[in-house]
């Protein structure tokens, strides 16, 4: 499949359903949510250096904390994405109310 059929397949798909390109919930707007979604997982796997559910990641002291979802504002209106997190290792050592350590 060349890139020229790869781009216009949603847009064929879009048209026979009868989804606008442009608007709230439109074509854009959903293609724009899966990319930025998807440029987001990699940034983070290559930030951790491994893929999601790879045992390599297991105790490696940095790992994935599921996502929260923020709203990106673009031209073609408001888009909500799922941006994911990491959680940095656990220290041994308790932080205490005067901000010191345990």
């Amino acid at each position: 499949m060349s890139d020229e059929q790869s781009v216009a397949m949603p847009s064929d798909r879009a048209r026979s359903e009868g989804l606008r390109a442009t608007g709230e919930g439109g074509l854009l707007q959903q293609l724009t949510k899966r990319v930025l979604e998807s440029a987001l997982k990699g940034e983070i796997t290559d930030h951790l250096g491994y893929d999601k559910h790879d045992p390599e990641g297991r105790n490696s002291g940095n790992r994935r904390n599921g996502s929260r979802s923020k709203t990106v504002l673009i031209d073609v209106g408001p888009v909500e994405v799922e941006c994911p997190g990491t959680w940095p290792a656990r220290s041994s050592r308790r932080p205490s109310a005067s901000g010191g350590a345990v």
